[in-house]
């Protein structure tokens, strides 16, 4: 075990003032945890809630370290991590007071909360004064502030972060591909673990070999730290140590912090695991009583003035209680607000694309690009235009990411702007998530679609709910690139259509170009978005041909594109299935059968009034996908043709799709599995059946 680090003295550099503030702000969490644990049991606060009672010097002698421009990231048990924050921050009385009002009007769930009653306990923040909020996904926030201090270094700014999380983020492979990488980079970080010893109900000593957590910073070739978590004066000079050494870049620190929670897990916990012995040590311990003693003894604070710091503690939790249950419950009309950043094309903008795909179409002078050339030149266009642009990802650099289409820009703008990442996905998405909430606009490449449910936690928990959680106070401008789908022979777990899952989550848009123009002109148009966006390339378009102008243009998102006009009956599809229904298409029109082909090109946001308008002209649908045919997207695509259009439908809608089974290897069996055009055309067949 690790020798536990303790404070001197006092430190110097601490004015009265500094000293006197730090014993009040671990006053006002303690009493405001108090009383949040009473709401709880009136069922006046709602859900759950996990308490920092008892853990108060960690965030307040942590955060006393930080310079106002600063970071930080939060756990679900980030009560005190916000205050300790808000309240460095405020400078008058009624700033610190209105802070505190903030707070508890969250966990009320009211709208003068901090994120307007939409994240409550688990996932306050106040991004607009440097905290990047909480989690409720347990070491969901390391990824998210290593990609912040990522975010720092690429500015060239000398900000550092601090990264608040438990033991039990420790155990998690979110704690282990952040550290790695940020030793590896450099990064202005700091991870402060908060041992309280138990994760839930269970000792940390039982689901650990090594006793310091601390310890494992040696395989990250990082200083590890063990501090007395009670002391808030050894946690503050350990973190300023760590910060300075951030900032003279030497890259993170791990800071483990030996504490103790009073209350349980969370209210409901009875705390049976936990002798009386071992809590009564642990309260002879409390920071609430040492440290004003210490102050007492060295002569800087009288018994008088700490009184009536107390005093003024209790009322101020007071007025800030009174104040949340005073406010007004959220609007129900603005259930749907601030899910996304909204802007919507116009129609000039609208117009504008129609007429340059028509030109695009007709014009046979047109430059050809291959699709992966399209989308190289909408990378580096997007990194000319925007130096906030930034591609991450596996081998993006020299080897040009999967399939090349990064080929080139790592010599053109260096590691700074193309960098190599790990075998790493959730820190990679992670990291997305947090260097765009703090002023940049990643492009984080996934190799595989199938790869990305190792990312899922940070691209759906934090990346597209963040907006929203936290009040609509926050962008998450990032765009995923990844491919997916069959036709290699490389099986289940390099060749699935998993588009479905990105399409379900809230906050996140889903866009599947087909054809190299629409790839530079949507991508570009991504990169540009103020939302996260799940960009699905094909594997097997990549080396397909088309016409794409020279000039400056993007493709506004949620305009889908009628690629060939008819009469007889609509086929909508999108990504590779395009190519295989305008083949189809052409096919039946021997037989004097006319199709429709419209390419959604995004499906989300979703142009359903292009579908709905073929389907009123035609009658009939064929829907086609490559995804399984059990939960794809195709299937949500005609329960709204369902809602919309119904009375317009003269046959039931027929589904093509890949087949209900892990995409085979071997050749024969993949063909059999994917649509192919024979496919297509016996899929319209069946709705002509009806006719």
């Amino acid at each position: 075990m690790a020798k536990m680090q303790t404070s001197t003295g006092i430190p110097k550099e601490l004015s009265k003032e500094e000293l006197l503030d730090i014993y009040r702000r671990m006053l006002e969490i303690r009493f405001f945890e108090d009383t949040v644990y009473d709401l709880l049991g009136q069922n006046i606060i709602k859900g759950a809630s996990h308490l920092y009672a008892g853990e108060e010097a960690v965030a307040v002698g942590a955060i006393a370290a930080l310079r106002d421009d600063d970071l930080i990231t939060s756990t679900h048990r980030g009560h005190g991590h916000c205050h300790a924050r808000g309240d460095s921050l405020a400078r008058t009385p009624e700033e610190k007071q209105e802070h505190l009002n903030k707070m508890m009007a969250e966990l009320c769930g009211r709208a003068t909360g901090y994120c307007k009653g939409r994240g409550g306990s688990m996932h306050i923040a106040d991004v607009e004064k440097g905290n990047l909020g909480a989690t409720g996904i347990v070491g969901g926030n390391i990824p998210v502030a290593t990609g912040a201090a990522l975010s720092m270094k690429l500015q060239g700014l000398d900000r550092c972060v601090v990264c608040f999380f438990g033991d039990g983020a420790s155990n998690t492979g979110n704690f282990h591909e952040s550290l790695n990488a940020a030793s590896a980079w450099k990064l202005p970080v700091v991870y402060v673990v908060e041992n309280n010893l138990y994760g839930m109900s269970v000792p940390f000593e039982k689901v650990s070999a090594l006793p310091d957590i601390a310890a494992r910073a040696a395989a990250y070739g990082m200083p590890g730290v063990v501090v007395d978590g009670m002391d808030p004066i050894a946690v503050y000079e350990a973190v300023s140590a760590a910060l300075d050494r951030a900032r003279r870049g030497e890259g993170p620190t791990l800071i483990e912090c030996k504490t103790y929670r009073w209350y349980g897990h969370s209210r409901s916990d009875p705390r049976k695991y936990r002798t009386r012995e071992e809590e009564q040590a642990w309260r002879a311990r409390d920071p609430l009583k040492t440290f004003p003693q210490r102050l007492l003894e060295a002569g800087i604070a009288t018994k008088e003035e700490l009184e009536a710091i107390e005093k003024l503690a209790e009322e101020k939790v007071r007025k800030a209680t009174e104040f949340a249950l005073n406010s007004p419950m959220p609007d129900p009309a603005e259930l749907e607000k601030d899910v996304y950043v909204l802007n919507p094309p116009t129609p000039s903008e609208i117009e504008a694309e129609r007429r340059l795909r028509e030109r695009v179409r007709n014009d046979p002078n047109m430059r050809q690009q291959y699709y992966w050339e399209a989308i190289r030149d909408a990378l580096r266009e997007e990194m000319l235009r925007d130096p906030r642009v930034f591609i991450m990802g596996e081998d993006v650099g020299l080897y040009g990411g999967a399939y090349g289409a990064t080929r080139g820009l790592f010599e053109e703008f260096g590691p700074e702007r193309v960098i190599d990442t790990p075998i790493s996905e959730a820190l990679i998405g992670g990291a997305a998530v947090g260097a765009a909430m703090t002023g940049l606009r990643p492009v984080a490449e996934i190799m595989y679609v199938d790869f990305t449910p190792l990312a899922m936690d940070q691209i759906a928990n934090q990346g597209a709910k963040n907006r929203y959680m936290f009040g609509g106070k926050t962008q998450v401008p990032m765009v995923i690139r990844t491919e997916g789908g069959a036709g290699r022979s490389i099986a289940a777990h390099h060749s699935q259509s998993l588009e479905a899952l990105w399409v379900h989550f809230p906050g996140i848009y889903v866009v599947m170009p087909a054809t190299p123009y629409d790839a530079k002109g949507l991508l570009k148009a991504a990169i540009r978005d103020d939302n996260p966006i799940m960009f699905i390339e094909h594997k097997m378009l990549y080396r397909t041909q088309g016409p794409v102008p020279e000039e400056e243009y993007t493709i506004p998102l949620g305009v889908a594109d009628i690629k060939r006009e008819g009469s007889d009956v609509t086929i909508v599809t999108y990504s590779r299935m395009v190519l295989r229904a305008l083949e189809a298409a052409e096919k039946l029109a021997e037989e004097g059968i006319d199709v429709e082909v419209v390419d959604l090109r995004t499906l989300k946001p979703l142009d359903l009034e292009t579908v709905i308008q073929s389907v009123r002209k035609t009658g009939r649908v064929v829907g086609v996908t490559e995804a399984y045919k059990t939960g794809s997207f195709i299937s949500e695509l005609f329960t709204l043709i369902n809602e919309s259009a119904f009375d317009w439908l003269d046959a039931p809608m027929v589904r093509v799709a890949a087949a209900d089974v892990p995409v085979p290897m071997a050749e024969t069996l993949e063909d059999a599995d994917i649509p192919n055009v024979e496919a297509i055309i016996n899929g319209v067949y069946r709705v002509l059946r009806y006719a």
